[in-house]
């Protein structure tokens, strides 16, 4: 079957793709385990000049590169941009810090020498998603290329020639070649490929689903994960919040990326004596939103990725109706226009406790729940099985401590909008993953932590 480009906004296709047969899969194993073998002996400074030339590459040629996101997977093209400087500055961030992440450790013990080196792993097999084709494979390929490892992606099918796009603005920086190449296979073939003894770990970015079926193929190999799974983050705002603030970050947390982002604010927590005016001034942002062309500057939201997740979200807005909530805004696709538009939808009165409300909505529709202070704010923030970002709104130093300590979730931010940046370690608890990106801790996950004792 082949791997299509179809454009979210037209339903056109664009272009088609063979994915590779099993004899190219297998040459490309091959020439990643040679390229392995003398990269691994590669200086930090080699690595880091090709990784600067990397981040230039995507420097001058955002625009286009922006153009192709969008056509693939619909995001408006100003995003698009961001999200290629984005990439940009990891690498250039690990460039600059992975000789000093991952240098030896001594440590005081009854040797004449002891310390922890780090030492690449081999062959790291990334599964990505397509809703940033490219911020969640450079945020992997960064550190990895700079520990020594050499990258194999498996990028979502509907994103083909962004896949092959970061291919080849890594192979002519300089990098040798084989040390990262895209695979343009099914997600049927991925179990396969783990169970080749030449690849080291796996990582991946998607949905529940795809992150159970990578951790059960790696585990029957004993070989090791990284999941950056689902989100329903929780984004409360208590009665001391500065409110206009709350709503300004409030509809760019949920309408980012045109509602398509785990980190995506998705279930809002309002205490009950500032809830109708939240809702009051985030209907009037919802109001003010232009959904359309994803490649004109003024538009506000583009399409979803694919008709399923249009047809899912409208599932999930109708299952919301038919158990008491009430639609303010929205609900619906646009029948009047091609393509995958789903309008800014707000919906109130769902009962916290159906089953529908501990799902994640994957598209542009909030859920506003109420509550009458801060403990059933927690409460509810934890009550989903997800666990990988909140955002919290209040100026009371007390109520912010108590968020920090007691909310479950890979990340809190207080007064500020969940995001991934190359400092900060990123990453989920419960069914939301486990391990880390970015940060010191996202460079050490795919390196051995090897002990040296000397006497």
């Amino acid at each position: 079957m082949p791997i299509a480009t179809i454009n979210p906004a037209t339903g056109e296709l664009l272009k088609n793709f063979e994915p590779h047969s099993d004899a190219e899969i297998a040459a490309k194993l091959d020439l990643a385990q040679q390229a392995f073998e003398h990269y691994r002996q590669t200086s930090f400074s080699e690595r880091s000049r090709w990784l600067d030339k990397v981040a230039d590459i995507l420097e001058q040629e955002k625009a286009d590169l922006a153009k192709l996101m969008t056509l693939e997977m619909g995001k408006t093209y100003k995003s698009a941009i961001a999200e290629v400087e984005k990439c940009a500055w990891v690498c250039r961030y690990y460039a600059e810090h992975a000789a000093q992440f991952l240098a030896d450790t001594y440590v005081e013990t009854d040797a004449t020498k002891s310390f922890v080196k780090y030492q690449p792993l081999g062959i790291i097999l990334a599964v990505m998603p397509w809703n940033f084709p490219f911020w969640q494979v450079f945020r992997f390929a960064a550190p990895a290329l700079m520990a020594g490892n050499v990258g194999l992606l498996k990028h979502a099918s509907n994103v083909p020639q962004c896949a092959l796009a970061i291919e080849e603005i890594i192979q002519k920086t300089g990098f040798p070649t084989g040390v990262f190449q895209t695979l343009l296979i099914p997600g049927a073939k991925v179990g396969d490929l783990m169970s080749d003894d030449r690849i080291k770990a796996a990582t991946l970015t998607g949905s529940e689903p795809a992150g159970i079926s990578l951790a059960v193929a790696s585990a029957k190999q004993i070989k090791k994960t990284v999941l950056e799974l689902g989100g329903s983050d929780p984004f409360i705002v208590l009665e001391s919040a500065d409110l206009q603030a709350a709503v300004a970050v409030a509809t760019t947390a949920r309408m980012l990326n045109n509602g398509q982002s785990c980190i995506a604010a998705k279930r809002f927590i309002l205490q009950e004596a500032i809830a109708d005016q939240f809702e009051k001034l985030l209907l009037e942002k919802y109001q003010g939103l232009k959904v359309g062309d994803p490649m004109q500057p003024d538009t506000d939201i583009g399409p979803l990725a694919t008709p399923d997740i249009l047809r899912d979200l409208e599932q999930q807005v109708q299952t919301c109706v038919k158990a008491g909530a009430k639609v303010l805004i929205g609900g619906q696709p646009l029948a009047d226009r091609p393509g995958n538009f789903f309008p800014p939808t707000m919906i109130t009165d769902l009962s916290p406790d159906s089953a529908i409300a501990k799902e994640e909505f994957f598209g542009p529709v909030a859920l506003l729940f109420r509550v009458p202070d801060i403990d059933e704010a927690i409460k509810l923030a934890n009550a989903t099985p997800f666990g990988l970002g909140a955002s919290a709104w209040t100026t009371n130093s007390q109520e912010q401590q108590r968020f920090i300590d007691e909310i479950e979730a890979g990340a809190v931010f207080i007064n500020g909008m969940v995001k991934s940046d190359p400092r900060i370690p990123f990453g989920g608890i419960k069914r939301s993953g486990y391990g880390r990106e970015l940060g010191i801790q996202g460079i050490h996950e795919f390196v051995n932590i090897k002990t040296v004792w000397v006497k």
